[in-house]
């Protein structure tokens, strides 16, 4: 089956392969700084893998598999596992969609770094939701403080993923 005709972009052992190692990879980045990756003010290494999806759309489904795993042990419960993933899947598609023209790989890097930090609106709204002290602070405080921790750990693994792509091909 060629990938370009399937949907998630898996369909061969070694995509599915290289989908679990990405997986697994988010997992345990998520895990061993656990003590950062959860709440309001949160630095989680392991979103520097969404610096994948420009380069094959397999690894969103990968990525988002993983948070929702990383999620079942949040604090903040299931309501992380459904907002939480939800967003990390409309971040990785926009990303995927917005990325899959560009010609330049630092433009598709900066385009990702950029698109998720945005979106961690959706992470403040939930923080906000749960939250109990008033609504709109509460947003702005954990918007902020999301996006710093999804930019510089983003910009991180851009830097980290423009490396390695320069060894191996990531598009393959």
């Amino acid at each position: 089956m060629n990938s370009k005709t399937n949907v998630l972009g898996i369909d061969s052992v070694l995509d599915l392969t290289k989908a679990a190692v990405v997986a697994a990879l988010y997992i345990a980045l998520t895990m061993v700084f656990a003590a950062v990756s959860y709440g309001p003010i949160q630095f989680r290494f392991s979103e520097g893998l969404n610096n994948l999806v420009p380069f094959n759309k397999h690894y969103i489904v990968a990525i988002t598999l993983a948070c929702f795993i990383t999620n079942i042990m949040s604090p903040n419960g299931a309501i992380d596992m459904v907002v939480g993933t939800a967003e990390t899947l409309i971040n990785l598609v926009t990303i995927y969609l917005v990325t899959k023209h560009m010609k330049s790989v630092v433009s598709k890097l900066i385009a990702s770094v950029l698109i998720g930090t945005f979106y961690m609106f959706i992470i403040g709204f939930e923080i906000a939701i749960i939250g109990h002290s008033a609504f709109w602070p509460t947003f702005w405080s954990t918007y902020l403080t999301a996006c710093i921790g999804e930019f510089v750990t983003m910009t991180i693994g851009a830097i980290v993923i423009y490396l390695i792509n320069l060894r191996y091909n990531l598009s393959d």
